[in-house]
């Protein structure tokens, strides 16, 4: 599905960020803010968005390296992966939170949406959803295989909303311990839930084969839906 529009969002005095923008058949809904992946928003980007869409959310996919590769794509192979990480070396985690926030409220100002918007992020954008969901305050959080994430478990305490993480069980950019800290830190926090697949790193991207895992992505998508309907409900 091609994204209905693009918005512009005023980051302060430093520019626009382009956001590219998805609507369910009903023309409104609740949002999420769809945060990409080292590959830039591209076509699986764009199926993500597609699908959720299609649950009834209102998508908006901000362009987290606009800073310094504005409207970066990459092919979801080795080349790409290895021109993308080169990307992510010039990226400011701490100002891509930032501008992500901006972000969220942007798409929370649009006049199709209810309410107010959740974040939901793949590798990269995992990281950043988490750090969005510490910085402010999105309806709910899913956050699929964030290699950043066990570093941040210090930033726990000022997450309130409902948030889902993903991981593998056999990523190699995760260590399992990480993952195992991130599991000891949220035990008795109920509005936290995490879900390790069989499966490694990126395997919702059916657009990666190096990484992709069907049953994995099957598996974790069916959650995620049933996560959203239960704490952030739209209408298919």
């Amino acid at each position: 599905m091609d994204a209905a529009r693009h918005e512009q969002v005023t980051i302060e005095s430093d520019g626009t960020m382009d956001m590219a923008m998805w609507l369910p058949d009903r023309g409104r809904g609740p949002a999420l803010l769809l945060i990409q992946e080292i590959f830039g928003v591209g076509s699986y980007v764009a199926a993500v968005a597609g699908r959720l869409a299609d649950a009834g959310f209102v998508v908006g996919a901000p362009d987290v390296f606009w800073r310094f590769a504005p409207g970066w794509v990459a092919d979801h192979d080795e080349a790409g992966l290895t021109a993308s990480l080169a990307q992510v070396a010039n990226l400011d985690p701490v100002q891509a939170v930032a501008d992500c926030v901006v972000a969220l409220a942007h798409l929370g100002g649009r006049p199709e949406v209810d309410g107010r918007p959740g974040v939901l992020g793949f590798c990269l954008g995992g990281t950043l959803a988490f750090g969005v969901a510490a910085a402010d305050d999105p309806s709910v959080c899913v956050s699929y295989y964030g290699s950043g994430v066990p570093s941040m478990l210090d930033q726990l305490d000022a997450i309130t909303c409902p948030t889902l993480f993903h991981f593998g069980a056999a990523d190699p950019y995760i260590p399992a311990d990480g993952v195992e800290a991130l599991a000891e830190a949220i035990v008795g926090r109920e509005h936290f839930v995490l879900n390790v697949e069989r499966a490694g790193h990126a395997f919702d991207n059916y657009d990666a084969p190096m990484f992709h895992d069907e049953a994995a992505a099957r598996a974790a998508w069916s959650k995620t839906m049933a996560f959203l309907s239960e704490h952030l409900p739209a209408a298919g």
